[in-house]
């Protein structure tokens, strides 16, 4: 491995882009540089930039309008960056790691050629907010950096260990709905925060047992049993599951139906190589607590007080505590913390209180205290001493996990 080499890795969300760099020194990534360029989807577009002392804030950027925009700037950025002398030039990135929300039957990252393109492609329609993105970076990144190796790393490979009984639905078996099965999405983060956080219980990962929750804009929950994800709220889609801030997550199926009578038309957002139902943009881009309160900030939400914003987050509590509920009693309470993670998870001290209070009977307390102030570490016990179970805040992160398994796996990403 040459000590020169660095690693982008790159998280293409649906509104904005963010690029970390990792030094290829070592076996442990170390990060040299953070950038992200957000509002995507709501101009104008704005910078966040860090590296070492050098911090960029709220920096507006007139000429940036989508994913494409935002890679040019971000590329430029950092090969103009003096304090950043090990990308100096295209040739010194010797891996780019992409975030792919949707993998099919991937259960591992995978280096990025025709094939593996084109399965990706194929999958587009399950996660149109996302993997649609992803591949337009990944085609922008080939010919802009051509000499650098392109990897894809999957949502839903960490929930390949899910039981065939749990991730099967109920529908006839036929050739092509043995591929519509629970898939569960927001993986890299899982890892990232079983990672973290059985560290800090000081347990291997293979025997930590956790209910985590990624709750942000997409939110979700999970049940990992001795390292292995064993249940988790999202399934075929990143739809299903809590609501988010434009997603409606669980409702009856037919729900669309009476809400419109062209349901199953093509959306207006179609195009020739992604299909859009109008049902699946009203789910995914017209629901959630945007729809109940006319905005997507959440910190709004919960600090607002018209009655709109109290059922907003009434119901996303409610639907949070009947999965931790449920997952709970499928790991037999044998829990070793419930985790809280995600912007709004992290940030969230009102959200946490409210449903750590309304599962006090399963022995979780949060300490009002260490809730209200929760510190920089990577990982926050927030609970009370006197609860049978640990509250815990983990500050996740998926471009490090996507470093990390770049350097596991270098020499054979090399070989292609």
């Amino acid at each position: 491995m040459s000590s020169s080499k660095t690693i982008l890795a790159i998280n293409a969300g649906s509104s904005s882009l963010k690029v970390s760099i990792f030094s290829a020194e070592s076996d442990t990534p170390n990060q040299l540089a953070e950038i992200e360029i957000s509002g995507l989807s709501s101009p104008p577009a704005t910078l966040k930039y860090s590296r070492g002392d050098e911090k960029i804030k709220g920096k507006e950027l007139e000429n940036v309008k989508n994913q494409g925009d935002a890679l040019d700037y971000i590329l430029d950025h950092l090969m103009n960056d003096d304090g950043l002398p090990q990308l100096k030039d295209k040739e010194d990135i010797e891996f780019a790691c992409h975030r792919v929300v949707h993998g099919g039957d991937y259960s591992q990252a995978q280096v990025i050629n025709r094939d593996t393109y084109h399965h990706i492609e194929r999958l587009s329609d399950l996660a149109p907010l996302h993997n649609a993105s992803a591949l337009s970076l990944i085609k922008s990144l080939h010919e802009t950096l051509p000499s650098t190796i392109n990897l894809a790393f999957f949502d839903t490979t960490f929930h390949s260990t899910i039981p065939r009984h749990i991730s099967t639905y109920p529908v006839p078996q036929s050739s092509k709905s043995n591929n519509l099965r629970k898939y569960g999405f927001h993986g890299l983060s899982y890892a990232s925060i079983l990672r973290s956080t059985s560290s800090f219980l000081k347990k291997p990962p293979s025997s930590t047992s956790l209910i985590a929750l990624h709750l942000g804009s997409g939110a979700s929950a999970c049940a990992i049993r001795n390292g292995k994800s064993l249940d988790t709220s999202m399934g075929l889609t990143p739809l299903s599951g809590l609501p988010g801030a434009t997603r409606s997550g669980d409702v009856d199926p037919a729900l669309v139906f009476h809400m419109t009578n062209s349901a199953g038309d093509m959306s207006a957002s179609s195009t020739k190589e992604l299909h859009i139902t109008q049902a699946e943009e009203m789910l995914n881009k017209k629901c959630g607590w945007n729809a109940l309160t006319g905005t997507t900030d959440f910190g709004a939400v919960i600090a607002g007080e018209r009655e709109e914003d109290k059922l907003a987050v009434d119901i996303l509590v409610d639907r949070i505590i009947g999965l931790v509920g449920a997952y709970f009693v499928r790991l037999g309470g044998e829990v070793d913390a419930l985790v809280f993670a995600g912007g709004i998870g992290e940030k969230g001290a009102e959200l946490r209180n409210k449903v750590v209070d309304s599962l006090r009977c399963l022995g979780f307390a949060i300490d009002e205290g260490k809730n209200g102030k929760v510190g920089d570490g990577v990982v926050e016990d927030v609970g009370s001493d006197e609860a049978r179970y640990k509250v815990l805040v983990c500050r996740t992160d998926e471009q490090a996990e996507m470093a990390r398994g770049c350097l596991e796996r270098w020499d054979e990403f090399k070989k292609g």
